[in-house]
């Protein structure tokens, strides 16, 4: 028994050494990020809300600061996005995350990024390393609440690797997985789907119209990204002023050291998602003899064969490895089924330049520039509006759109035995559907078809796009309303534009109102409580504000199967979710036609209040149902609106659903914009130097904030 006391005692003893060593090489390791930290010349300032204005004297100061600040107010998730870049959340987190792990190294994210990270230019691999110094800062005063420490300090590289691995599953990378390996893979899509550090694009809206279209001869836009409100799509909203000319003011997920949307003093751009074909599937022909060969035309190639080691958190401290089978064709990354071995081929694979585009996009001070900097064409999708001072208008079908051999059919999975389903590379930027400068001086970008992009007859023709491209021709109800009501207002005053904005109805012609029209034909009331729900269903009219009673009906009743799917009809799935509906309702407000205000709420900590809109509408909120209420989860959250007078003087106003700070309830900021954000009401935008000074709070420098 002495023996086996030792023994525990002598464990016991050597885990505690261990964490003492691996704590002094943290410390170590960590320590000249905090050297590095007194060369950049930077002040971050604080306004009333928190908001981070970065000052600093050149572009790569600005990095620096932008990393700390980031990290001040959403460190949690800054470390999910580099464990996940790395390879590493199973290690910190357990076993549900090893398969977004195999993912990571499967699509040969570091093989890529350390061969092609010096490609980049010195100055954007200068401000990501910047930004990487200001997160180790961070991290060297609040070693306590790192969750894996084995990752620090992080580099530029981890940065760009943030990038490579996120975008490929914007466009649905994940679920091509789960269709090659199937149940294998179901893991894969759910915890991705499900996980706090990564989560579907919802939608959005670009809105601008020109000099000709308004009053008094301005250019305005409103920016209007639909983002989940919480995690790693989630918006932060930050304020760039260097000496060398920056002034960027916009939003940037966690672990980006560039805005991704937003607006400098000569410009503004957003972006909307699209969703042309970008993933293709190969059937590969293996040799019988030889498992890992495959016919490519006349002879049998190789395929790359190699163990990924997964390390799993099992206890505390305590983590196994194990390996899994990976495999790499000429098409790009293949797996082993039952069925043979597939190989995918995704739009920007191997490429690592998407934070240089955006970089240089926010840099740009006129169309010519912009222009210039999508031409990198390292951004694989998203639809990307511009306006400018100058009274400018542009919009681009942006992605990295193969050129794909017509005599395949591409809906399905595609022979990977010849060189006749290679790509060919891609569509040149000035070869996809755009519009510049419309004769109606407007243009917008709600998730719908770019072929009705302006008004008529300026936008791009539809025949002149192959069907293998994928291009969308539907129509979202936000297309159709911001093209009813800006097509219709030849004037648009500032008061219009953010009414058109905030609008909450839904266009006769949407497919929500026809699904409505045929279920109310099918469908016959069982009770007395159907008979109502169905009436009010039939005396909608159309209206999300909050008064309506009976828009919780409608849109409990004709909710999608999730926040990023079409509404489809099923006549069957409606009747069931109209039950629903009228027993929730009942069951929590004591009747079925409550307000739509009642239902339709943000909730966050102590706060609870009344939202307007809803699902598809311009003034777009998509809620979770949770105990009898929808409560908001996405959909509008940071957006600004720009404007440009006929002087080019700026004005600008911005929002976010909560406040400025993500993640930490004991933060003043943490909902102290949700009553402005429920009342439709918007902040005006601190846009110059001066202005910020004026302004201020706080001022600091990273070094100078204690631990």
């Amino acid at each position: 028994m002495k023996f086996y006391r030792n023994r525990i005692y002598f464990t016991f003893f050597v885990i505690l050494v261990s964490c003492l060593f691996q704590a002094c090489t943290l410390t170590n390791r960590l320590e000249p990020s905090l050297d590095r930290g007194r060369k950049y010349q930077v002040e971050i300032v604080r306004d009333k809300w928190g908001v981070p204005h970065i000052i600093g004297r050149t572009s790569t100061d600005t990095a620096y600061g932008l990393g700390f600040a980031n990290a001040e107010d959403d460190f949690d998730t800054i470390q999910m996005v580099f464990l996940a870049a790395r390879g590493k959340l199973a290690a910190a987190m357990g076993k549900d995350m090893a398969p977004i792990d195999y993912a990571v190294q499967l699509m040969k994210v570091w093989p890529t990024v350390e061969a092609k990270y010096q490609m980049l230019s010195s100055e954007i691999r200068s401000i990501c390393e910047a930004y990487a110094d200001g997160l180790n800062c961070y991290a060297a005063k609040h070693k306590d609440q790192l969750k894996l420490g084995k990752i620090w300090p992080v580099t530029g590289k981890d940065v760009v690797a943030g990038f490579a691995y996120k975008m490929p599953l914007f466009f649905g990378l994940e679920g091509q997985l789960k269709r090659i390996v199937g149940n294998r893979v179901e893991s894969v899509s759910s915890k991705i789907n499900q996980s706090k550090f990564e989560q579907k694009l919802i939608g959005s809206n670009f809105l601008a119209v020109g000099p000709q279209r308004t009053m008094g001869g301005t250019t305005r836009v409103a920016v209007n990204s639909h983002q989940p409100w919480t995690g790693p799509a989630a918006w932060y909203e930050a304020h760039l002023i260097s000496e060398e000319g920056q002034n960027i003011y916009g939003g940037l997920f966690p672990g980006s050291p560039v805005i991704f949307l937003g607006h400098n003093q000569h410009l503004a751009w957003g972006h909307t998602v699209n969703s042309p074909d970008l993933i293709d599937v190969f059937e590969l022909e293996i040799n019988p003899h030889n498992q890992n060969q495959y016919r490519f035309d006349s002879e049998w190639k190789d395929l790359e064969v190699w163990k990924v080691p997964i390390e799993v958190k099992l206890w505390k401290s305590f983590r196994w490895t194990f390996k899994q089978e990976a495999l790499w064709s000429i098409y790009g990354p293949a797996i082993r089924n039952e069925k043979g071995v597939f190989a995918l081929r995704y739009a920007g694979i191997g490429n690592i330049q998407a934070v240089e585009q955006w970089y240089q996009m926010g840099k740009a001070k006129n169309l010519a520039e912009f222009k210039k900097a999508m031409e990198i064409q390292a951004i694989p999708m998203f639809n990307t509006g511009y306006a400018d001072k100058d009274g400018n208008l542009y919009y681009v079908y942006n992605g990295l759109l193969p050129k794909r051999n017509p005599n395949y059919d591409w809906s399905g999975t595609v022979p990977g035995n010849t060189s006749d389903t290679l790509w060919q590379g891609y569509l040149a930027l000035e070869d996809l559907p755009q519009v510049e400068n419309p004769s109606s001086a407007f243009i917008q970008s709600c998730n719908s078809s770019p072929f009705k992009a302006t008004l008529d007859p300026d936008n791009p023709d539809p025949s002149l796009y192959p069907s293998y491209l994928g291009i969308e021709t539907f129509m979202t109800n936000r297309s159709r309303r911001a093209r009813f009501l800006f097509g219709s207002d030849q004037s648009v005053s500032r008061q219009d534009f953010f009414d058109y904005k905030f609008d909450k109805t839904y266009d006769p012609n949407s497919r929500l109102i026809a699904h409505i029209d045929r279920f109310l034909a099918e469908t016959n009331a069982e009770n007395k409580e159907q008979e109502q729900a169905l009436n009010l269903i039939r005396s909608w009219d159309r209206s999300t504000e909050l008064a309506n009673r009976s828009a919780a009906m409608v849109t409990i009743t004709f909710r999608p199967r999730s926040q990023t799917g079409k509404l489809r009809y099923d006549q069957e799935r409606f009747l069931r979710q109209m039950k629903e509906a009228i027993e929730m309702l009942q069951n929590r407000h004591g009747r079925i036609d409550p307000t739509w205000g009642e239902v339709n709420r943000l909730v966050r900590g102590n706060v609870d209040l009344p939202l307007a809109g809803g699902h598809d509408v311009l003034r777009a909120i998509y809620g979770d149902i949770k105990d009898g209420r929808l409560v908001g989860v996405a959909g509008d959250c940071f957006f600004q609106i720009v404007e440009w007078d006929d002087n080019g003087q700026q004005t600008a106003w911005v929002i976010n659903q909560f406040g400025s700070n993500p993640s930490q309830p004991e933060s003043p900021h943490y909902t102290d914009q949700a009553k402005l954000f429920a009342k439709e009401e918007m902040r005006t935008a601190l846009l110059t130097k001066e202005q910020v000074l004026a302004n201020a709070i706080r001022r600091y420098h990273p070094m100078d904030q204690s631990d």
